[in-house]
This record gives C-alpha cells, structure tokens and sequence, in this order.
C-alpha cells in the first residue's frame, strides 16, 4: 500500500539537522513503521509547519483577547482590571512555569494509555524555531491522541480564562488567554485528525518523534 501525506509539513522543517535523541527517537520510530506497514498498514502523514503554527497562534491570540475581554467585562467591569508591576511580573513567571506544565500534560494524559505508561513519552525541544515538545512513541487511539492534544488547551487555557472571569481575576484571564493561544499548534494537529476521513476498520495514531502532528496507520 502507498504511503500518503494529508498534512502540511514544511520542507525546511523536514530537513533540519536533529539531535543526536531525535535521530534515535526517529530511527525507532521508522523501524515500528515498517514493521506495521509489513503488518498491512497503509501510512498517511498528518504533519503540520512549526511556523505556519506559529503564524496562526499570531492570528488566533486576537480573537481569544477581544473575547476575553468582554466577558470579563461584562461580568465584572473596567475597573477591575488590575496590572501592576507585581501581576506582570507574576504572568512572566507562570508563563515560564507553564509551558513546561504544557508539555507534561501532555505527556501525562498520553502515558496513561501508554503499554509502558511515561517509559513512552519523550520530551525534545526545537532550537530553532524556540520551540518544545513531547512525543509519545506507540500507537493509540483517535479518542486517545487527541484527549493528549488538547489536554493543555482545557486545564492551562480554557478553565484559567473561565476562573479568571468569573472570579473578577483579570491576570489569571490573562494567563489563560495566552496559554489557550500556545495550545495553537495542538488545535491545527487536532483539526488535521477530524477534517482525515477514513473507511478502515483498523486505525492508530502515532505522534510524529521530530515533527509536529502525528502519523496515521490504517488497514
């Protein structure tokens, strides 16, 4: 069966100079591939670009502000918008903190269906794009992968920006406002998954080890 691709990958990405963990990770990962695809499986790519991620993470931050903001206003009014030097230093602090709890809720959520629980997921970081990132190296359901995906999304995004507006906490909003924004790239893997259709009885997903978005294996 011919391999495809349905994502949009960028070729330079595809081409960067890996570290010695990422060539590893990759080899193990192409040698489970093979192994599958000798099983019957048909492999389709669903990858994504770190900088079109990055670009839509750019344009979605607008919409989650403006949003933000006037429920948080209407819920509570101008004058409670608080941010003194103290609340801008504490939002630089929780966002260094946070996008390493991104990455291992990620990782969390994955590992518990992970055959060998957090002995599976990894953890890399992409120097030139100031990117990081956590893989999860077996197959797991659709239902799986993306509850792993958009982990993050839910409990440092969407429930901060809903606690900060109901509880008149305009830095909390904030922090989640920036945190569903940095879930961008996890949202386009996610859509990239529900908008592939396919008619096989037998699908897994694999998360790619050195790019954004996963693999799909089918027969």
């Amino acid at each position: 069966m011919k391999d495809k691709k349905f994502g949009n990958p960028d070729v330079k990405e595809t081409a960067r100079e890996l570290t010695e963990a990422e060539r590893k990770r990759l080899e193990r990962f192409e040698a489970l591939a093979e192994k599958m695809k000798a099983e019957g499986y048909r492999r389709t790519d669903l990858t994504i670009s770190i900088v079109a991620a990055n670009v839509f993470a750019l344009v979605l931050f607008v919409p989650l502000f403006i949003g933000g903001m006037a429920l948080f206003i209407l819920k509570n009014s101008v004058g409670t918008i608080d941010m003194g030097p103290s609340s801008v230093f504490g939002i630089m602090i929780a966002m260094l903190v946070l996008i390493v709890v991104h990455e291992l809720i990620h990782g969390l959520v994955w590992s518990i269906f992970a055959e060998r629980g957090f002995k599976d997921i990894e953890f890399g970081f992409m120097v030139k794009y100031l990117t990081p990132y956590c893989t999860c190296g077996v197959p797991l359901s659709k239902g799986q992968y993306i509850a792993g995906a958009l982990a993050p999304l839910v409990l440092l995004g969407i429930v901060p920006m809903i606690w900060g507006i109901l509880a008149g906490s305009f830095p909390v909003l904030l922090v989640g406002i920036i945190m569903a924004d940095s879930a961008a790239g996890d949202i386009q893997i996610v859509w990239q998954i529900l908008r592939y259709k396919s008619c096989s009885s037998d699908v897994v997903y694999i998360d790619h080890p050195t790019q954004g978005g996963g693999v799909i294996f089918e027969r």
